[in-house]
């Protein structure tokens, strides 16, 4: 059973900058090697969107938003995956969530909310002067 635990959100000012972070724990060391892992976000009234994904081996999809803002990082030792958001905008409010896949790619496909399997609690992102 793979367990993720979001931190890193909070109030930022537009303009500002953030950095969340996903950490993984699961039966083995090597946890996190075995599973595309995804940010997404869900906004008060809107579904929840993918915002980023990124696979074992470092491959990495991007919403359209957030392409050239947003950079999703992994280290598989630490069994962490994060995103460095920059250039955050009040559109980037929502609650933030990191969830894994067990596949190889970080194809469109296996980064849709339908294809995740584990999710973490989520984590709140605000975005206010």
């Amino acid at each position: 059973q793979l367990q993720l635990a979001e931190s890193g959100g909070g109030l930022v000012q537009p303009g500002g900058s953030q950095r969340l972070s996903c950490a993984a724990s699961g039966p083995s060391p090597d946890t996190l090697n075995y599973y595309v892992i995804g940010w997404f976000r869900q906004a008060p009234g809107k579904e929840r969107e993918l915002v980023s994904c990124i696979s074992s081996s470092g491959d990495t999809n991007y919403a359209e938003s957030v392409k050239g803002r947003f950079t999703i990082s992994r280290d598989n030792a630490k069994n962490k995956v994060y995103v460095q958001m920059n250039s955050l905008q009040s559109e980037d409010t929502g609650v933030y969530y990191c969830a894994a896949n067990p596949a190889l790619r970080a194809t469109r496909r296996n980064c849709k909310v339908s294809a995740m399997e584990y999710w973490g609690e989520g984590i709140l992102v605000t975005v206010s002067s």
